[in-house]
């Protein structure tokens, strides 16, 4: 995807003055951020080079958009907007907002239209539209893509994932064709093995869903659909159970809890107990005694 500093609406809001509180790429031609902003202003994104998924997680209830010769007004958190690439906009701005942003590049939507629906880009058109509610939406934002560490190794396959879903739902429901979702076959054996073998030699390492796809010889949109038919759960679901097994094995050689974080592909110890305990009920010292082992000393006591 083009750099963060080249995206238009990036652009703008630096030259706001508005403070970037976070931002990652999270798949090929996809990327993410948080912004705080308090001020009143004028706003205009100048035909941007990229569509815009805004989620408004505080405050904005001082914001409005301009429609023709009136204004549409915000309701504050919880509205969401969409901005689709080169569509200017108008927007008046007055008070304290936090929003989350997803970007999409063009060619990433238009690629996306093709695997998924087997439509012609030219035939679909991103909707225009500002102050809306999707529960639906809201919910895949703060749940999966809010809630994790966006550069962690443990967390990256899940965060791209949900990035690719939410690209996905934009192209099935907020267009201006709703194409039916497509019935696909699972992964083949040769692919899974090809993943399990990713997995296997870079799980200390950060994992996208494009480089699990690519190991399967498919597009990001395909496999993730496809492994969890044959697999029965996401990839990344799939992922954070290999690392806790792997987890375990190490634990029962005796290495030393951080050493065990950093080689599954987690971001601390803390992070390391807080996953483990998630999918087994158990702490690591838990789990040590429950195979007759004895524990590293505090070695879940918070850091």
């Amino acid at each position: 995807m083009t750099a963060l500093a080249d995206l238009t609406i990036v652009r703008t809001l630096h030259a706001t003055g508005a403070i970037l509180r976070s931002a990652a790429h999270v798949g090929q031609g996809l990327a993410v951020a948080v912004w705080d902003r308090d001020e009143v202003a004028q706003t205009r994104y100048d035909t941007p080079n990229h569509h815009t998924l805004s989620l408004y997680l505080e405050h904005g209830e001082g914001f409005r958009k301009r429609l023709g010769n009136s204004w549409k007004c915000s309701n504050g958190a919880g509205d969401l907007c969409l901005m689709p690439a080169r569509s200017t906009s108008d927007w008046d701005v007055s008070g304290p907002i936090r929003m989350f942003h997803l970007y999409i590049a063009p060619r990433a939507f238009d690629r996306a239209t093709v695997e998924l629906f087997g439509m012609d880009p030219a035939r679909v058109t991103l909707r225009d539209d500002a102050y809306f509610r999707d529960a639906r939406i809201e919910a895949r934002v703060r749940a999966t893509i809010l809630s994790r560490h966006w550069t962690q190794p443990a967390d990256r396959v899940a965060v791209t994932q949900a990035g690719t879903d939410l690209m996905t739902y934009l192209l099935a429901h907020m267009t201006d064709r709703r194409p039916d979702m497509p019935h696909r076959g699972g992964l083949s054996q040769a692919a899974s093995r090809r993943v399990r073998a990713l997995i296997d030699a870079r799980m200390d390492q950060p994992l996208c869903l494009d480089d699990l796809a690519d190991a399967a010889g498919l597009s990001s949109f395909h496999f993730a659909r496809a492994f969890r038919q044959t697999h029965g759960e996401t990839p990344h679901h799939f992922l954070t159970r290999l690392r806790i097994e792997r987890a375990q094995h190490l634990l029962r050689q005796g290495a030393p809890l951080a050493q065990i974080a950093e080689l599954c592909g987690f971001s601390s110890h803390s992070h390391l107990t807080a996953r483990f305990r998630a999918l087994t009920g158990l702490t690591p010292s838990d789990y040590l005694r429950h195979c007759g082992l004895r524990p590293e000393p505090a070695e879940d006591a918070p850091r």
